[in-house]
């Protein structure tokens, strides 16, 4: 009697071929690509005032607007992935840019180890910010809500106690200015007008997603994010991970309130306040997931962008820029809804 044939094993999905469009469509960053080319093309042709498709002076416009909310939108993804926030990232800003004007115009510091100071300033913020959320179990919102509410206290508070307003201004009459400006403010295509600012941004954008995407680093921010009990199982560092993600954050907050009040020469109590939203919205635009465990900082770098579009293209169309934060809020929510769309296209497709 003849045996029965074996059952042919089912195939691992695991090893299954997976598809180019399908590849593309898992890419977190592929909504904000498809974002920022409709945004593009939707302001230029609202926008009859300019060419905006070859204009050069247009796009150094929107990608100076752009890399304003993109230097800090960078950590802030990295952060976002990991699972946490810091609603505290934009009031670090003013904080930062106080610092170094109080020090430089109140007691006559070189700008150098003014600088240096506001460094270390943003550093043992983001640090008590990430230890305290790692320590306490607290979520992050709670913790760097309360950080957020006590700078901005302070910032306006001890302003006015030392000057008697709510600016501080002349910093460029400190001794070494003229190179900070140069390294912090100038323009690298006087002609265009593009400003070194895009230049911080192209390369923070870059070394973070080199970090993200091939570094162990990388790995443990995606692992502290997704299941950071599972993580820790298999060896990750997640309180370490949050912890220094945390310190980024507030130490590049610190660098743009540095870099904003040399091109200011000066600085307001309030500057940042609000801007923290902004930096979400880049990121979630992106492809961060709220939760965790997903995104991209080439995504963020283009969500930016669309922020960056959205405020000079609106000017440009003729059209009320108090339509800006309209325009941010459907931006938002569009991008949850085509971000949320594409992965589950893509898990179809495999």
């Amino acid at each position: 009697m003849t045996a029965a044939p074996a059952p042919a094993p089912s195939a691992d999905e695991r090893v299954a071929a997976v598809g180019p469009v399908a590849q593309l469509f898992r890419r977190p960053d592929i909504g904000a690509f498809v974002g920022a080319v409709a945004v593009f093309l939707l302001f230029s042709v609202t926008a009859s005032s300019v060419n905006w498709a070859t204009d050069l002076g247009v796009w150094s416009s929107w990608l100076n607007t752009a890399a304003y909310d993109g230097i800090v939108a960078v950590p802030v993804a990295l952060l976002m992935i990991a699972g946490e926030f810091d609603l505290s990232a934009g009031v670090m800003i003013g904080s930062s840019g106080l610092l170094l004007g109080i020090l430089t115009t109140e007691h006559g510091w070189n700008i150098w180890p003014a600088i240096a100071v506001c460094i270390v300033f943003g550093m043992g913020v983001g640090f008590i910010n990430g230890f305290a959320v790692v320590k306490t179990k607290l979520p992050s919102f709670i913790i760097t809500l309360g950080t957020f509410f006590m700078l901005r206290g302070l910032n306006a508070g001890l302003t006015i106690k030392l000057t008697g307003g709510v600016s501080i201004n002349n910093v460029d009459a400190a001794s070494g200015f003229s190179f900070a400006h140069t390294l912090f403010a100038s323009q690298i295509w006087p002609s265009q007008g593009l400003t070194v600012a895009v230049a911080w941004w192209l390369g923070l954008t870059a070394v973070g997603a080199w970090l993200l995407s091939k570094t162990r680093f990388g790995n443990w921010t995606f692992g502290s994010g997704g299941d950071a009990t599972a993580a820790r199982n298999v060896g990750v560092p997640v309180a370490r991970t949050k912890i220094l993600l945390f310190m980024a954050t507030s130490t590049v907050s610190a660098l743009w309130g540095v870099m904003t009040t040399v091109q200011l020469r000066g600085i307001q109590s309030n500057e940042g306040v609000g801007r923290e939203f902004e930096f979400i919205i880049a990121a979630v635009v992106g492809g961060c997931l709220l939760t965790g465990g997903y995104g991209s900082v080439i995504g963020t770098a283009f969500g930016a962008a669309i922020l960056g579009m959205a405020q000079i293209g609106i000017i440009d169309s003729n059209w009320d820029s108090n339509w800006v934060y309209f325009f941010e809020g459907v931006v938002l929510v569009s991008a949850v809804l085509l971000n949320t769309a594409i992965r589950r296209r893509a898990e179809r497709a495999r």
